[in-house]
């Protein structure tokens, strides 16, 4: 499969280099960039045959099939346009939009067109999420009550980032989507999400947008949703995830403490993304674009394409997590809880049923179970009928 990429900056670097250890049959072979010195010196560095500042003549090659947008968010748009009008599959980066409706427009764009349009939302393939989505699915937690995403770190790395016409908002557009997105899969994507209670703050940096926020999200059928998100967080990239559920609790540490920790006194380059210091304590990352993702995800991608079914994450997703994100800008302005407004909602119907009870026979429900310090067993039961609390201890035997 031959890619472009629409794009020349950190992102598009970041894709480049997992795609050039991809599957083999998928080539890396053009690349727009709106400074053509950018461009040659991207062509040149992945020994691209082909190089352009048209964006247009990029995407309606008859050598390319698939498109990869790396750009500012306020061009997503503009290039999803580019690609439908070319007939080319298209693959965005995140968030899909600056807002709900302008994810909704480039949604509708590939549908029409017939083409795939795949969100490419790294973080919700990386081999521990992988790993933890197959234990949920399983069944090994049971049902998922709440589930919790945190990213922080010092800031973005791209000017572009800090302009609010630009990028759409601040900290909650650029990190609040990953976090979102990954709640949303451990709950259930097919559960609508319903409203969001919102904080946000400017707490550090001379923006107009937050650098800061935490929201709170229910879904219909109880389940809550958690983000915090911050551009103010010293010392590199803090990813971590929580998931609680009825039968079980799901903890991830994705990034800053791995496992992997160096002292060095600053001899060294480079040590991980948003790594603010090469001396000291270091926590380095093994493999990075694996580790972040990016390698399962562009399998997940190119394989969908080949095999005419949806990725993991679709352009549909992307418009969900922009509706979220609408509906929290939202909680932040009236302080209090907004609903969210999705058109053309694709899943369950399904309304919350109330408790995941567990029945301990026919007459009591299950409270708790627990083992007491001299071996006894004790349970605590609630009557179906009555109501009436009880605790009931059972001699080891």
């Amino acid at each position: 499969m031959n890619i472009a990429m629409l794009g020349s900056g950190f992102i598009a670097r970041f894709y480049a280099d997992s795609l050039v250890a991809q599957r083999g049959k998928d080539t890396l072979i053009s690349v727009y960039s709106r400074n053509i010195d950018k461009a040659k010196k991207f062509a040149d560095d992945y020994k691209l045959s082909f190089f352009s500042d048209d964006m247009d003549e990029v995407c309606g090659r008859a050598d390319v099939d698939v498109v990869i947008i790396s750009l500012p968010n306020n061009l997503h748009e503009a290039a999803v346009a580019a690609c439908a009008k070319a007939k080319k599959h298209v693959l965005c980066t995140k968030p899909l939009g600056r807002t709900a409706a302008e994810a909704k427009r480039m949604l509708d764009l590939v549908e029409e067109a017939g083409i795939m349009g795949g969100y490419l939302e790294d973080l919700c393939y990386t081999p521990k999420f992988l790993k933890s989505m197959k234990s949920v699915k399983d069944g090994s937690i049971g049902k998922v009550l709440w589930a919790k995403s945190r990213e922080a770190h010092p800031g973005p790395h791209s000017d572009w980032f800090w302009d609010n016409e630009q990028s759409g908002g601040g900290a909650m557009v650029d990190l609040g989507c990953h976090c979102i997105e990954i709640a949303r899969n451990f709950i259930g994507k097919e559960i609508r999400p319903v409203e969001v209670m919102c904080w946000t703050a400017t707490q550090v940096h001379p923006i107009k947008a937050e650098d800061s926020a935490i929201g709170l999200i229910k879904y219909a059928n109880g389940s809550m949703g958690q983000f915090e998100v911050s551009w103010c967080f010293r010392g590199g990239m803090d990813l971590r995830d929580e998931v609680m559920g009825t039968e079980g609790t799901i903890w991830l540490n994705s990034f800053l403490r791995t496992g992997f920790e160096m002292f060095s006194t600053g001899k060294g380059g480079y040590v991980a993304e948003k790594a603010e210091s090469n001396s000291g304590w270091l926590f380095p990352v093994g493999d990075e674009v694996h580790e972040l993702g990016y390698t399962n995800m562009f399998t997940d991608m190119f394989n969908a394409i080949e095999n005419k079914t949806e990725p993991l994450e679709t352009f549909y997703d992307g418009y969900i997590v922009n509706a979220i994100i609408d509906a929290a800008y939202q909680s932040a302005k009236t302080g209090r809880w907004e609903a969210v407004q999705i058109e053309g909602w694709r899943g369950s119907t399904d309304a919350d049923s109330g408790p995941a009870t567990t029945s301990y026979d026919e007459n009591y429900f299950l409270i708790k179970k627990e083992i007491l310090p001299s071996g006894e067993h004790k349970l605590i039961l609630k009557h179906k009928v009555t109501g009436e609390v009880l605790v009931r201890e059972i001699t080891a035997g």
